[in-house]
């Protein structure tokens, strides 16, 4: 990733400093510059510039460095690497930092390691930056929703009554890795029935009935990107309650397709989805926004809400999930991940989206 992209919105400083922690603690730019498609990189470092991205990493993912291309800085212990930080940094007085993706804790030891700096926050820089997508990062979501398509397919015909909401997770995670995934993008939501009616539903042992709505909330990562799909089905014959709800809900995410552009408001696409579903008996019952950035993190930045005015630019990639949620009865989300274009929208996920009764 070409590091000028950052800094054509950090314009207070020529040096950045991206801080790796450990399992909870990732920041994803650092990926995000580097390219890196394996190595988990805990308490690793990067030097950005306009004009270089320098790794500084331990010997464990050496190799994994390497094989970016880019500059390795290579230590052996902690005394190593604040000696290496602090000669990068040797003549730089202001260095911005991802405030966003810093614990308390390494903030304190960025302050100890190089006390001499001035430090800025660069983190809304690096959300502009990220948010508009390259052809290569569109090229990795648009095969990771192709993968998560496939796999939805692929598992219907393994419904069967009596299955409980943890198997279908199970089957939906393995035809997603066998098809080329890394994993899933996030844990499967499965709700059977009633449960569709619970947006972050998690899934549990109930088991598949005749005539139970199934939702399916899932995703496939590539690559370290992701993406992020919804479809409800009945498994067996829809009633017409079933029918009707679904049907809303389409016409609710048709209308919102043909607000999404470049230089639209993503609250205006929110708005048209919104209406749709509240001209109807459903009125109220959409319960969340519209949708959300998606890359790197499923949940990549806000973008289809009422409470935010969200000018929409070429290259973003965007959820668009409108729901139905009626309490003991169930819940009805179909949710695409699309390309803002200039002229409109190119959606990447293929899988259907009509209802679908499986016998």
């Amino acid at each position: 990733m070409d590091p000028k992209r950052i800094f054509e919105y950090a314009r207070e400083t020529d040096t950045i400093l991206i801080f790796n922690g450990d399992e909870n603690s990732v920041d994803k730019t650092f990926f995000y510059l580097t390219g890196a498609d394996s190595g988990l990189f805990e308490h690793s470092a990067l030097v950005v510039t306009p004009e270089s991205v320098k790794i500084v990493t331990s010997q464990l993912e050496e190799q994994s460095a390497r094989a970016t291309g880019l500059e390795v800085l290579v230590f052996r212990n902690q005394e190593e690497f604040r000696d290496i930080i602090r000669k990068e940094v040797e003549g730089v007085d202001t260095i911005g930092l991802n405030y966003s993706a810093l614990t308390l804790s390494k903030y304190k030891e960025i302050l100890k390691m190089i006390p001499d700096k001035e430090f800025i926050d660069v983190t809304s820089s690096i959300a502009e930056a990220r948010r508009l997508k390259t052809e290569e990062e569109i090229s990795k979501l648009r095969e990771a929703a192709r993968i998560g398509s496939e796999a939805f397919e692929r598992v219907l015909d393994r419904l069967r009554e009596g299955m409980t909401e943890l198997e279908l997770a199970a089957e939906l995670n393995y035809e997603m890795m066998k098809a080329g995934a890394d994993g899933p993008s996030f844990r499967s939501i499965i709700a059977f029935g009633p449960n569709a009616s619970i947006p972050h539903y998690a899934p549990g042992d109930r088991k598949l009935r005749r005539g139970d709505f199934v939702l399916m909330d899932f995703g496939a990562l590539y690559r370290r990107y992701c993406s992020d799909i919804t479809r409800t089905v009945v498994f067996g014959h829809a009633s017409e309650e079933q029918k009707y709800m679904h049907q809303v809900v389409y016409e609710a995410q048709e209308a919102a397709f043909k607000v999404i552009r470049e230089n639209a408001n993503g609250k205006d696409a929110d708005l048209a989805a919104r209406n749709v579903i509240d001209s109807t008996k459903y009125k109220g019952r959409f319960i969340h926004s519209l949708g959300h950035g998606v890359g790197l993190d499923v949940h990549d930045h806000p973008a289809l809400t009422p409470t935010l005015d969200f000018p929409l630019k070429n290259g973003m990639v965007v959820t668009v999930e409108p729901g139905i949620y009626v309490p003991k009865f169930g819940g009805v989300r179909i949710e695409d991940d699309v390309v803002v274009r200039k002229d409109g929208n190119e959606r990447i996920t293929t899988a259907p989206r009509d209802l679908i009764e499986v016998s």
